[in-house]
């Protein structure tokens, strides 16, 4: 995806070839800041107050995390503690644990003296699957809009959060179909949830159809229900944090909502999950994906742009008044349409993701 005109990634290696660096989202729309990373301290805080945020881009923020902190200290104690502190700083999304796995399966074995040049190359090659993943659900999701343009001349698609190039390391999860269909040339216009509390589709959704040219419009989160009855959104096309292996989605609070209002009124109601994404060890999403709890803050206070240009963060509510603030929700798979992977879209079930993942089907004794 591209930035003023620029192609431009999520996270990268800095010149030096051992510092990371990475786009601050907690400062977007207002101010574009690239950071530096040179630790496992700073990459652990930069996930967990979600300067990098997103299912896919934390697994990669992960993996490069542990690489820093090789590139300090390669002993086996090291990894753990770090393996430990990456993992407690989000609870919900399945990718940071896959990501960590991945990286000390490949490190474990060896040499300390060969784990971090390991580590930068895995955590390197993990973030090239991930473009190429979500660069093929774009192909896979985009003949849904070409089928309704074809039929009405444009397509309406409403996204809840942000689940764009910068919840992952390029192209996206549910937008890839969207940025696919506009470079394509069908006429795309996007209705983008605002997703309170921290306002992440009218902050970071909205900021990168801006800088890719599509159309779109900002909606508080309550509206999209309206519009689904008026006959003014074609299908809707939503991120994922974690889906089930029977097809339940854990993804950004007010989800379920969308999806309730999509089944009422007839709209199509899709997932865009990598299969990273899925947790396969997982069949009940109501019970047993976690769901985190974060501050309250996040609800009794905003941060806006003064008219002088500043930014600042206001409270919206009385002193006194205490909030909840669970960040997801889950969406069982019976109000979901279908699933779009790297592979093609399956129907939100067991059956349904294992057609499309075999090597995932539990294997027969003797086999």
């Amino acid at each position: 995806m591209k930035v003023q005109g620029k192609p431009m990634r999520t996270i990268w290696i800095e010149e030096d070839g051992r510092q990371v660096g990475i786009i601050d989202q907690t400062l977007l729309p207002h101010e574009l800041l690239l950071r530096r990373l040179v630790s496992v301290e700073q990459m652990a805080e930069a996930i967990r107050v979600m300067r990098v945020r997103g299912a896919p881009l934390i697994g990669a923020a992960a993996a490069y995390g542990l690489a820093l902190a090789l590139a300090e200290d390669p002993s086996d104690a090291n990894l753990d503690v770090a393996s430990v502190l990456l993992r407690q700083t989000r609870p919900t999304a399945v990718n940071l644990a896959w990501a960590v796995e991945e990286v000390r399966r490949v490190v474990a074995p060896l040499p300390p003296a060969a784990r971090a040049k390991a580590a930068y190359e895995k955590a390197a090659a993990l973030a090239d699957a991930d473009v190429a993943t979500n660069r093929a659900i774009g192909e896979h999701g985009a003949p849904l809009l070409q089928a309704v343009a074809q039929r009405k001349g444009r397509v309406d698609v409403l996204t809840h959060c942000n689940a764009g190039w910068l919840a992952t390391v390029d192209w996206g999860t549910a937008l890839a179909p969207i940025f696919r269909a506009h470079d394509d040339g069908i006429a795309v216009h996007v209705w983008v949830d605002e997703t309170r509390p921290r306002n992440q589709g009218a902050s970071l959704t909205a900021w990168e159809l801006i800088q890719h040219g599509v159309p779109h419009t900002v909606i508080a989160d309550n509206a999209g229900g309206h519009l689904m009855q008026r006959g003014q959104v074609d299908l809707a096309i939503v991120g994922t944090d974690r889906t089930t292996a029977a097809g339940d989605v854990a993804n950004k609070i007010g989800t379920y909502l969308k999806a309730l209002a999509a089944q009422d009124t007839g709209v199509p109601f899709y997932v865009a999950a990598p299969s990273s994404s899925i947790d396969w060890s997982l069949g009940d999403g109501l019970k047993e994906i976690p769901i985190e709890e974060r501050a309250q803050a996040e609800v009794t206070e905003i941060m806006g742009q003064l008219p002088d240009g500043g930014v600042a963060r206001v409270r919206l509510t009385p002193e006194g008044s205490p909030a909840a603030n669970p960040a997801f929700d889950v969406t069982p798979a019976r109000l979901v349409t279908g699933i779009i992977t790297e592979r093609g879209i399956a129907k939100p079930s067991r059956e349904g993701l294992l057609a499309l993942f075999p090597e995932r089907r539990p294997r027969l004794a003797g086999e």
